[in-house]
């Protein structure tokens, strides 16, 4: 039998499936038995490699899309090369000198380190790049300042375990002192320091209460804005650079399904939820209807987040056909999330030439 008892494809399968994946990835056209007759280390006859190619599309590998001889591969085959056929690519000195610039750039924020590699990642692979803060739904409060302002107001102020800093003003109709900001700053900083929203319960907000003594009634509105301002952390973004390169593949000349793609890219929700769910630190590729997001049918999304002392702060991503360059994809991504993290790490070394 060409396949074991465990499911494997034999080689001679995975050969002709990598041609026809790597041919259709190049022209986006059905690939019949006489272009995998070229390949010399094929040594069959080309109704051998129809056999083969009918095989692989009773298996689910393969897909005749009319009734020519020629097949495409399925979102399975497509799969199944990304983990077990992809080749390495081997980046360009071009590529690579272009990867590199992000190491010496000025730039010291964050967002703008993000933006510009997304940007590279989209003019190097010719795709729609993204670039995106995850969702956040363990942040934490590390410190909480209180500052006296005058007897109704208050001036809160919340340092991330991201770094990220929220002020908000108080305006209280109890008359309060700056004894009053500086216990309320300790009361904070011991019983909700280092807590998740989720994890401010109750009984904690009672002990908060009892601290404040016959300040206890200033607690509720405080608490109430600690969690709207844990929320705004905690809401993500998502920016998308050349949105426009999607109508230069033939998948996309369906407009209503280029429309609903469109829109689920502007929503944000969607994409969202589905990158930051991702539990690997690895590039993360997401083909067809693997995604959770319905018009990601006919796409696939390929993505690494970036992260730093453990902590995920965004992450760099491509979005195009099914039939995208996973090889170059991958090489890309992987080099521009890794000069993002040395950026923020202050200096990794540069990723190196392989040429």
């Amino acid at each position: 039998m060409a396949e074991n008892k465990k499911g494997e494809l034999s080689e001679r399968k995975k050969r002709i499936l990598k041609a026809i994946v790597d041919a259709h990835i190049v022209d986006g056209e059905p690939v019949g038995s006489k272009y995998i007759m070229q390949d010399e280390h094929l040594n069959c006859s080309s109704a051998t490699i129809r056999n083969e190619m009918a095989e692989l599309e009773a298996l689910g590998y393969l897909e005749q899309p009319h009734t020519s001889s020629g097949r495409v591969p399925s979102e399975l085959g497509y799969r199944f090369y990304v983990d077990s056929l992809i080749e390495s690519y081997a980046m360009t000195t071009s590529e690579i000198t272009e990867i590199n610039k992000l190491l010496k750039s000025k730039m010291n924020e964050l967002d703008q380190i993000l933006m510009a590699a997304s940007k590279v990642a989209g003019n190097l692979t010719n795709y729609t790049s993204f670039v995106m803060k995850p969702k956040a739904s363990q942040v934490k409060i590390k410190r909480f300042d209180v500052i006296y302002v005058d007897r109704h107001s208050l001036l809160l102020i919340m340092i991330s375990d991201g770094g990220a800093v929220v002020t908000k003003r108080l305006s209280l109709e109890i008359n309060v002192s700056e004894m009053t900001a500086g216990d309320l700053a300790s009361a904070l900083n011991e019983k909700i320091s280092g807590l998740t929203a989720n994890e401010i319960t109750l009984p904690i907000i009672v002990e908060i209460e009892n601290l404040m003594g016959d300040k206890s009634q200033i607690v509720t509105p405080i608490i109430k804005i600690i969690y709207e301002s844990m929320n705004e952390l905690d809401g993500g973004d998502l920016k998308v650079s050349g949105m426009d390169r999607l109508l230069q593949y033939p998948e996309y000349s369906n407009k209503d399904q280029l429309r609903e793609l469109l829109g689920a890219l502007e929503k944000k929700e969607d994409i969202l939820d589905l990158v930051s769910d991702s539990d690997s630190d690895g590039v993360n590729v997401v083909i067809g209807s693997e995604s959770s997001v319905r018009v990601m049918n006919n796409s696939a999304l390929v993505f690494k987040p970036v992260v730093r002392d453990g902590k995920t702060l965004g992450a760099i991503g491509i979005i195009g056909p099914r039939r995208m360059d996973y090889a170059k994809v991958v090489a890309t991504i992987e080099g521009l999330a890794g000069n993002v993290e040395s950026l923020l790490n202050e200096g990794s070394d540069l990723i190196e030439d392989k040429e």
